[in-house]
């Protein structure tokens, strides 16, 4: 089911070389194990539990994920957003945090007169556990994904060949120009999604998917689609001849030894799989009832719970073991899924032409309204209907598994990702900022809807050239969260910006003659320069304002001084002169 947030969802080829602004695709071996050498693979487990020091993480913020997490299982604002959720979080190979909260069964029906759920009786509810296997929804399309990339590898598809290529009945109604990377990156122009479910045989589903016409023409929009996915899905296992189910567990979940992934789960794992809704018209497309232990989504279900976008059920460990995978450049100790030039096309924009929309092959990129403050424009993830999220940020090494069964009783109770947002903030909070000097720095803080100022205390820059020095480090949403340097000479009444240069090492200077940064930086130190204006009485100060949605990593100020030839103004090592700086929603923060 395409993921209704309510907000758009957000070198082609193995070895690709710009000629001519075009593209040349590298050929690859077609034989698998050739395809898969040279394993980088050191045997080592792929992933462990340990504390929150060791894997590199501050442990107040990890504490801070869970409490917000709990937050949601009471009314927000009306209803819980989840029933109850597994939560898991980690850097480098160790899971810091692997929680469950609330509960895996808890509603048998929902009553749709009173808007409430009808609770099962105490004892047959059912808490969540750390191994709680989940419906997926749409998290499955990355599992279909990397099985693309893998037959892209071994030359069984070609990115950028027409779907048509492979499946001659899918050029029907106009979708000839239809490529794979169309399909994977979400530009095919298939509209949304289409009842596939009311076709009474499977061979009429797959026919409605031919018979299709396309919204716009393929690569002139980002349209978030099922049909890509299903269509891939069709893709592969006409070329592989074997069925999508038998792909995962033989190109994925075996090899990486993901026990508790796969489509179809055996009725023996009821007990231990999360309830979703109790589906009924008119909110759902089927009456099924309660669903548990099935696909939620209505056409997953219809094509016998095994389809391209959606159908995959897994638990949080299983996850982050792929989590770590493609992190670790496609090998799991001695096993290689995928060549670290793959990943790299997974975590790379195909999609430039569509800002906000970054997308990699299956991945989406840089996407603040589930990642947060994790995003960055590596960052990598998806989200599904039911309440799941994978995020992997390779900038950090660092990855978030959140599972919440929020469909549960009724999808109606749920909006928006805040809980997905609030753990991806913890998670970045959790990876700390080195200060560039000494064992402090002045901290933005990463709060929404709100101004945020750092002054220095008046200072007499009316003879010479007085400049203003300091190390700047910044990640914020881009262009609605900006940091901004500016002055007065009237005491704080008006105030105008001062433009500044920012050079990040090993860089070159960039001018910012506005006075302001928003977005990347690359999350490293710069240092900042910054010509300050002549006035018997400056107030010079960081403001940092953000809007009332997303927030990003923040922003950090070191080593403030102002320096007029070899006089020293203002040198914030100097006890005293620290001392006068004036911070409002700025907080020191040590290493």
């Amino acid at each position: 089911m395409a993921d209704a947030g309510g907000i758009s969802r957000r070198q082609v080829g193995l070895g690709a070389v710009a000629l001519g602004g075009g593209l040349a695709f590298a050929s690859l071996p077609a034989d698998p194990a050739a395809a898969a050498a040279p394993s980088r693979g050191d045997g080592r487990p792929a992933l462990r539990h340990g504390s929150a020091r060791e894997a590199g993480l501050l442990p107040g913020p990890l504490k801070q994920l869970v409490t917000d997490a709990e937050a949601f299982l009471q009314p927000s604002p009306r209803h819980p957003w989840y029933a109850g959720a597994v939560l898991l979080a980690g850097r480098g190979r160790t899971v810091a945090l692997h929680k469950p909260i609330g509960m895996a069964v808890r509603y048998q029906a929902y009553d749709e007169e009173t808007d409430t759920g009808v609770e099962f009786p105490p004892e047959r509810q059912i808490p969540m556990a750390e191994d709680t296997v989940f419906d997926l929804a749409s998290v499955s399309k990355l599992f279909t994904s990397i099985l693309a990339v893998q037959q892209i590898e071994r030359g069984r598809i070609e990115l950028e060949a027409p779907v048509a290529t492979y499946l001659p009945d899918f050029g029907r109604a106009g979708k000839q120009d239809v490529t794979i990377r169309h399909l994977l990156t979400h530009t095919s122009g298939f509209r949304a999604w289409i009842p596939l479910y009311t076709a009474p045989t499977y061979e009429e589903k797959v026919q409605r998917v031919y018979d299709e016409a396309l919204a716009g023409p393929p690569g002139t929009a980002y349209l978030y689609s099922d049909l890509n996915l299903i269509s891939l899905q069709l893709v592969l296992e006409h070329v592989t001849g074997r069925r999508l189910d038998v792909l995962l567990r033989e190109e994925i979940t075996e090899p990486l030894g993901m026990r508790r992934t796969r489509y179809n789960p055996p009725a023996s794992w009821k007990p231990k799989i999360a309830a979703t809704e109790d589906a009924r018209r008119p909110w759902s497309g089927l009456d099924r009832g309660l669903v548990w232990g099935e696909v939620h989504d209505e056409n997953a279900y219809s094509l016998g719970g095994v389809a391209g976008h959606a159908g995959v059920f897994s638990d949080a460990w299983d996850l982050a073991v792929l989590a770590r995978t493609l992190l670790d450049g496609g090998v799991c100790g001695r096993k290689r899924i995928l060549r670290p030039e793959s990943v790299e096309l997974m975590f790379t924009d195909f999609n430039t032409a569509f800002p906000g929309d970054e997308h990699g092959l299956g991945f989406e990129l840089y996407q603040h309204w589930y990642m947060g403050a994790m995003a960055t424009p590596r960052t990598a993830g998806h989200t599904g209907f039911t309440g799941t999220a994978l995020v992997l940020d390779p900038t950090t090494d660092s990855f978030l598994v959140v599972l919440g069964n929020s469909v549960h009783p009724v999808r109606s109770w749920r909006s928006g990702s805040a809980p997905r947002v609030a753990a991806a903030n913890q998670l970045a909070r959790a990876v700390p900022v080195r200060p560039a000097r000494g064992r402090t720095a002045w901290f933005s803080g990463m709060a929404s809807a709100a101004t945020a100022t750092l002054a220095l205390p008046a200072l007499d820059t009316s003879s010479g050239v007085a400049r203003l020095s300091c190390a700047l480090w910044w990640d914020t949403e881009p262009r609605a969260d900006v940091l901004v340097l500016e002055s007065s000479a009237d005491g704080g009444t008006t105030w105008e910006p001062v433009p500044f240069t920012a050079r990040r090492p090993g860089g070159t200077a960039e001018a910012h003659p506005t006075g302001t940064a928003t977005g990347w930086s690359g999350r490293v130190w710069h240092d900042l320069t910054a010509e300050l204006p002549a006035a018997p009485g400056l107030v010079v100060r960081w403001r940092y304002t953000t809007d009332r949605l997303y927030v990003g990593r923040g922003a950090y100020v070191d080593g403030l001084r102002v320096q007029k030839g070899r006089r020293r103004l203002f040198d914030e090592a100097r006890p005293a002169d620290a001392a006068r700086l004036r911070a409002e929603g700025w907080s020191r923060e040590t290493d």
